[in-house]
């Protein structure tokens, strides 16, 4: 079975490493037909001082945390979620693309959150969404990532809703979101 060697500098957290064991694992469960747990992944680290290329010592990298440069694409999409639910704009767009573009179920291609905002504005008061599962695919720099759960929230009239399915398809280039796509059954569960 396939055992896969990574070399990092010392620095990286465990999630960082766990995560990166953890897509190394699928992508050779991707490539060939491998038994999960037949598949070996061993991270070796190396101390800063010890590690050199081009001459120069390295650094490890930044992990991305906090809207940083470096997210992987489900914190990413989190990160844009959890923005957008507290109505953090300022924040969201941080993770958007220029050529940035949404589409939710009956509104057409909108570009710019305050168009959403105002869009949403007739049709509930707030909703929060509860994230199921988050799948990711896609290699280089183009990605794209599936969240799925249910909304909960309030109608214009302040009459509660909740277990209301949706799906969210984002894809995102170089770590930024260039397109959301929303399917959801609000529009059932309207009264």
């Amino acid at each position: 079975m396939p055992v896969i060697q990574v070399s990092l500098i010392r620095g990286y957290s465990g999630e960082l490493k766990q995560r990166l064991c953890a897509r190394l694992t699928d992508a050779v469960r991707h490539s060939i037909a491998a038994d999960p747990e037949g598949i070996t992944v061993l991270v070796h680290e190396v101390e800063p001082d010890a590690y050199m290329r081009g001459g120069r010592q390295r650094m490890p990298g930044a992990e991305g945390k906090d809207g940083k440069p470096g997210m992987s694409p489900e914190q990413v999409v989190r990160a844009f979620l959890s923005a957008m639910e507290a109505r953090d704009l300022g924040a969201a767009k941080t993770l958007l693309d220029d050529e940035f573009v949404m589409t939710f179920p009956g509104s057409g291609e909108m570009h710019r959150l305050e168009e959403l905002v105002a869009w949403a504005g007739g049709r509930y008061r707030f909703v929060r969404k509860c994230i199921a599962a988050v799948e990711t695919c896609g290699d280089g720099d183009e990605t794209t990532v599936f969240c799925h759960g249910e909304l909960s929230g309030e109608w214009p009239d302040g009459t509660p809703f909740s277990g209301v399915r949706f799906i969210d398809r984002f894809e995102l280039r170089r770590g930024r979101i260039v397109r959301q796509q929303v399917w959801n059954d609000l529009a059932l569960a309207r009264p």
